[in-house]
């Protein structure tokens, strides 16, 4: 048979018409939860009753061409989730996760080579991001007393024991996950300021120290942002900067990208949105607590102030939860405070929630189990914990969680629970 796709109509027997580029349509309509589809088809997904998964062909060629129509313009209630199938989407593996979720979206598909794998060919969709895969376990590393250890938290939240022995014994340090499932150590002070960084495997080794990497400095926080890459914020050096530093998806930290919103120390960072983060609180060069935050993008550019945004208060901690929602939690204002602030998946920072577990300062906190959090640690040299759950809701006190200590740092790493 002859003409283009758009024109293709049912013959009288029911079957769809070949276009004139050799693509079939299906004459049956997709509405089951789960789906198989194969190169040279268009098929009709209905997803009126349910989410449904697609799942590509595990070996492809250059050109083959898939087309995933929304049937009955549902998407927006339940949306549809690609599975690679072992190839790349977008240039992304298949442990990220690619959602359509707009109502009357089609999704015209062409596999390019190993390299980038299957990729979009229509407008509506070529905007969609693939979403990194979650974070699992969680590291919480050095601390006060210069002391050289680390404990790793399960995928259920459980702090181990410690491990000793994994680079320079530092303290006020930061920490943040890049890679998808790898983290890194960075900066701190030791008898001065450093300049240094510990790579994590995504089993959560630590690795030996990497030495010159940007302006040594203390009081600083990190984060991850834009899927699989992290940024080192802000710090005293002998006096509060404004600075950052990017992190590459293999680990490798930038140069200094100086005159990033007001310079500070002592504040928190966590990731937002799937692909972006913030800057939060902290202590100005007034000596004065602030209440400031700065968005950084998906390309890792620090938006200007935001005031305003709970009480002021510095050593805080922070992390993602919820799977693109941030909590900012504890910290001191005159003494230490227990309270949390929330940030949606737009980085709106919501007013405080007060009476969450225990006051304190100089903790860290980061995410795990795929949507939830963890508190741990804090001045004066506390062993403690408070997991978050998946809708940011804080825990009682776990106490006993390895070596007392604070100005530790953390961050999430590994994508296997």
């Amino acid at each position: 048979m002859s003409g283009i796709v758009q024109n293709n109509i049912l013959r009288s027997s029911g079957t769809i018409a070949v276009s004139a580029a050799g693509l079939n349509w299906s004459d049956t309509i997709i509405t089951g939860s789960t789906a198989t589809v194969e190169a040279g088809n268009g098929y009709w997904i209905n997803t009126t009753s349910n989410t449904c998964t697609i799942t590509l062909p595990s070996s492809a060629e250059s050109g083959d061409q898939i087309v995933l129509i929304d049937y009955a313009r549902t998407w927006g209630t339940n949306k549809i989730i690609i599975d690679s199938n072992g190839l790349n989407y977008q240039g992304n593996d298949d442990t990220y996760t690619v959602e359509y979720e707009t109502d009357g979206q089609s999704v015209n598909i062409v596999y390019s080579d190993a390299t980038k794998g299957w990729l979009p060919l229509e407008d509506d969709v070529t905007a969609d991001v693939p979403v990194a895969p979650p974070t699992q376990k969680a590291i919480f590393g050095f601390g006060s007393g210069n002391v050289s250890m680390t404990n790793l938290v399960s995928s259920s939240g459980v702090v181990s024991a410690d491990v000793t022995g994994v680079g320079s014994g530092r303290a006020t340090l930061a920490a943040a996950g890049y890679g998808t499932d790898k983290a890194i150590f960075g900066y701190g002070e030791i008898i001065g300021n450093v300049s240094l960084t510990n790579l994590v495997s995504n089993v959560g080794v630590v690795a030996t120290d990497t030495t010159g990497v940007g302006t040594a400095r203390r009081f600083l926080t990190a984060t991850g942002y834009g899927l699989d890459k992290a940024i080192f914020g802000y710090g005293y050096v002998s006096g509060n900067v404004s600075l950052t530093n990017l992190v590459s998806n293999s680990g490798v930290v930038a140069t200094d990208t100086t005159g990033v919103g007001t310079a500070r120390r002592e504040l928190g960072a966590a990731g937002y949105g799937g692909d972006k983060a913030i800057f939060a609180y902290g202590f100005n060069s007034s000596d004065a607590v602030v209440s400031m935050s700065n968005l950084v993008s998906s390309s890792g550019v620090v938006g200007t102030d935001v005031t305003g945004v709970g009480t002021a208060r510095r050593y805080s901690a922070a992390a993602s939860y919820g799977g693109d929602k941030a909590i900012f939690g504890y910290g001191k204002t005159a003494s230490n405070v227990s309270m949390t602030n929330l940030v949606s998946n737009t980085g709106i920072v919501s007013s405080d929630v007060s009476g969450v577990g225990t006051a304190r300062s100089n903790l860290s906190a980061a995410s795990y189990g795929g949507d939830k959090a963890i508190f741990a640690y804090g001045d004066s040299n506390l062993s403690m914990s408070n997991l978050v759950n998946s809708s940011g809701v804080v825990a009682a006190d776990v106490a006993r969680v390895g070596t007392d200590r604070g100005r530790l740092a953390a961050a999430g790493y590994s994508t296997s629970a």
